[in-house]
């Protein structure tokens, strides 16, 4: 449940903190004072779009913080799957900057919107006297059946493998693509493959070809600096090698008169050795080095095929080439064995869908078993709201294939014999829920929004959410002025209501009616401040004098008598 909310620079409100109770929490105060405003502030922290010109001070900037009392409503596994730390009295904080930057946080842990959203739904519900349209929406009373039903171990099962169902048919759209390509451009990949197979590419072989052509075109310099090399370390009669010798010769005479001069006749007999390798091994070399014109030829016919097929595929290395032709491989593989694997997916298809469908059975064989017991329920509640002669119709009929679900006239028509991959399936099952409804006898059914007034609407909407409600683990609820069309006794059921719903939950509820303030386990009232130089919102708790007050204006005006007090004092003890 909401335990605190704190509001600083929103709209009307500099600085506004608020503790609620559990139960039933009453919200009153003129029109403008600023209730709306709470709520809107509140929506912030459920991950609602911020606007930085409803700030209450431009320089600074927007923080809205609420603290929740959790424990008991089934949410650490929404913690683990977003990495967040798990308390049982969690604190949502948003932060809006002047230039509309905004920043949540769960607990002190940074989040994104989406986020914030997700747990926010799972903590508040706000129903405001706009929000009776949703009340006509598929999906929200597919919920409403779904709630009474209570299978949402077999919901989420099921919403977990029709997942999984959908990215299989993607799938196989993808290979029946890829093949039916494969197939048409057959012809040519085998042409292009071929012809790189025909090369007999190796990865590393253009290197070393150019390195050896290169060495055939200048063999005829090679050769003769090679030579000439030779010839001036090891052939002349004053070669390099004769020299060190020579000089070898001279140490040799002197190593007994210094120990050191032994050493240096060593280290020149070592580089004396050194050089006569040097000197083989550039007659080597010059001696196998020679002009071979059909090599050069055979060569650059080689790199001439190399480098048409890189240009060609507009590569720049045979490894690239290489790859390509693995490429072709593949898609010529997808062309003529594409067929067995699109074949192998199918089947696995048929049967994920068989087992689909089982789930899908059960769970419209619990709607259908609670569909009586929501409508008898939700009649039961509209009667003691002063609307006995209600009927409601909750019609469930198959899904209609995707892309055939329209709101028309033949919206339940039979829908066999389709060939959608995914049928009648949907993301909650192969059922279309519909309430029909008629709020006076003898009238003929239809949807809520076309048969019902303003108040009508709001008193049936009332009746749907308690009966959720009473079967959902949400840990608070809030009503936005939901009373709107209705007064004397009838307001007072709508108060017995909420009453009877706050045993179940904590109910917030802005209201301007006597009969359903007085419900309240705790009365706030809203108000603006201009002692100030700005206006500012202002909210407090009422104690039990006060609240006689605030109902008995409620009753007559500003200036009630003691008629109204007398009749407000009467209203609290009822």
């Amino acid at each position: 449940m909401l335990q605190r909310l704190s509001i600083s620079n929103y709209a009307l409100i500099d600085n506004l903190e608020i503790s609620f109770d559990k139960g039933l929490n009453i919200l009153t105060g003129e029109t403008g004072a600023g209730k709306s405003i709470i709520l809107g502030a509140l929506s912030l922290i459920l991950g609602a779009r911020a606007e930085s010109r409803y700030f209450f001070n431009q320089q600074k900037k927007c923080v809205i913080e609420g603290s929740f009392k959790i424990e008991g409503f089934h949410l650490k596994s929404f913690f683990e799957d977003n990495d967040l730390d798990y308390e049982t009295e969690t604190v949502l904080r948003r932060e809006i900057s002047a230039d509309g930057k905004s920043r949540a946080f769960v607990n002190d842990t940074p989040v994104n919107l989406t986020t914030l959203k997700a747990l926010g739904e799972k903590l508040i519900d706000i129903h405001s006297q706009h929000a009776t349209l949703e009340i006509n929406d598929p999906d929200f009373q597919l919920l409403v059946v779904d709630s009474v039903a209570k299978h949402d171990g077999l919901l989420n099962d099921y919403r977990t493998k029709f997942k999984a169902y959908k990215r299989s048919i993607s799938k196989l759209q993808q290979l029946i693509d890829e093949s039916d390509k494969a197939k048409a451009d057959l012809d040519y990949y085998q042409f292009q493959f071929d012809e790189l197979e025909k090369a007999n590419l190796a990865a590393d072989e253009q290197e070393a070809l150019e390195q050896e052509l290169y060495t055939l075109n200048n063999a005829e310099e090679i050769k003769r600096n090679l030579a000439g090399a030779n010839y001036l370390m090891n052939e002349g009669e004053t070669s390099a090698i004769l020299q060190l010798r020579e000089a070898g010769h001279q140490l040799s005479t002197l190593e007994k008169f210094n120990s050191e001069i032994t050493e240096l006749h060593q280290r020149l007999n070592s580089a004396i050795i050194e050089l006569k390798d040097i000197a083989v091994e550039i007659e080597t070399i010059e001696q196998r080095t020679h002009t071979n014109e059909p090599r050069a030829e055979e060569i650059n016919t080689r790199l001439s095929l190399v480098y048409t097929l890189q240009k060609k595929h507009r590569v720049n290395t045979n490894s690239e080439l290489l790859q390509i032709q693995d490429d072709l491989s593949e898609k010529i593989q997808q062309a003529v064995f594409g067929d067995e694997a699109i074949e192998k997916l199918q089947k696995q298809l048929d049967t994920d869908k068989k087992e689909l469908e089982h789930l899908a059975a059960e769970l419209s064989a619990n709607r259908s078993k609670v569909i009586p017991t929501i409508e008898k329920e939700i009649l039961s509640t509209l009667a003691e709201m002063g609307m006995a002669n209600s009927n409601l119709q909750i019609e469930k009929a198959p899904k209609p294939p995707k892309g055939e679900l329209q709101q028309s006239a033949n919206l339940f028509a039979d829908t066999k014999g389709h060939n959608s991959p995914l049928g009648g399936l949907g993301d909650s099952g192969a059922d279309v829920i519909r309430f029909l409804f008629s709020a006076n006898k003898g009238h003929s059914l239809a949807e809520m929004s076309k048969v019902a007034s303003g108040g009508e609407l709001s008193r049936l909407m009332l009746s749907i959410k308690s009966l959720v409600a009473q079967n959902t683990a949400l840990p608070t609820i809030i009503f936005d002025e939901i009373d709107t069309g209705v007064s004397g006794e009838v307001a007072n059921k709508v108060g017995q209501i909420m009453e009877h719903l706050a045993g179940n939950l904590q109910v917030i509820t802005i209201t301007h009616l006597p009969q359903i303030a007085s419900k309240g386990q705790s009365h706030y009232f809203v108000y603006k401040d201009d002692e100030g130089a700005i206006t500012n919102t202002r909210i407090k708790q009422l104690n039990e004098q006060e609240r006689v007050l605030e109902i008995a204006k409620m009753l007559s005006g500003d200036k009630p008598g003691e008629s109204a007090l007398q009749n407000a004092r009467e209203l609290l003890k009822a």
